[in-house]
């Protein structure tokens, strides 16, 4: 069975037939779905996922991206929503550094902000950081004396910083980009990721593995990763979907 913990079926790619693609999702052995928050708008609609399918649970928080216009309003809105039953985590959020806009120093400011919001409410993070592996780290070693749980989502850095990452007891979200060709450092980095750490997602509807790469990303496509995995891995598809099923459970669902 499969659990996706990052999704984003809010998104305007799924508007045109979201609910016939969710409801069939059990037939094709998808168990749970995490879907996760990119702004306060699309972490309103992630909610209304999450009460009307049962299977799904939502993360809430503001991609760095999205930084630009937040508020403290917006902060005491996140709040409030975190005490709601099916809330799992605070996501995502984090660094961007691949584009100029927002500012750094905004960045910084709500991903350390919304960090202090996971530590009052016991809720894990799920981090983004793209061109920006340096900072993300030290804010997250400055974290560390009231973390809660934590995944580098779409994990796409070296071993090295895998290694810092797994000396605080992190997870890592792994994905379609597992299936490219291009895929070398990935690659190096999940052969020395313990597979108690991995966490399956697909970025839907982004990041879609071979043979689909370029096309719209679903739950279903996992199986591509979960191959992929287990011949890096030398074991079985089962045991990856085992064991990364009982990884996000123990990450999304155990109690702080």
């Amino acid at each position: 069975m499969i659990f996706d913990t990052h999704t984003h079926y809010d998104d305007e790619a799924f508007d045109r037939d979201r609910d016939e693609l969710l409801r069939g999702m059990s037939e094709d052995g998808v168990e749970f779905i995490v879907n996760v928050g990119a702004s306060i708008d699309s972490t309103r609609k992630t909610l209304e996922l999450a009460r009307k399918y049962s299977f799904i649970y939502a993360a809430i928080g503001v991609h760095p991206s999205e930084t630009g216009g937040m508020t403290r309003e917006d902060l005491s809105w996140l709040k409030e929503r975190a005490a709601e039953p099916k809330v799992v985590a605070i996501g995502e959020i984090g660094l961007d550094y691949y584009w100029s806009d927002p500012d750094k120093a905004i960045q910084k400011k709500w991903f350390e902000e919304q960090l202090q919001l996971a530590g009052e409410t016991g809720l894990p993070i799920i981090v983004h950081s793209r061109d920006a592996a340096q900072d993300t780290l030290e804010i997250l070693k400055g974290w560390q004396s009231k973390k809660t749980r934590g995944v580098i989502h779409c994990f796409s850095y070296t071993r090295e910083m895998a290694r810092e990452y797994l000396n605080m007891d992190y997870y890592f979200g792994i994905g379609g980009v597992l299936t490219f060709k291009n895929a070398k450092k990935l690659i190096e980095a999940v052969e020395y990721i313990p597979m108690n750490r991995i966490l399956l997602e697909t970025d839907c509807p982004y990041l879609a593995p071979e043979p689909y790469r370029g096309k719209r990303n679903q739950s279903t496509y996992i199986d591509f990763v979960a191959e992929r995995l287990a011949e890096i891995k030398k074991i079985s598809k089962e045991e990856v979907f085992t064991i990364t099923m009982e990884n996000a459970k123990e990450f999304y669902f155990r109690k702080q």
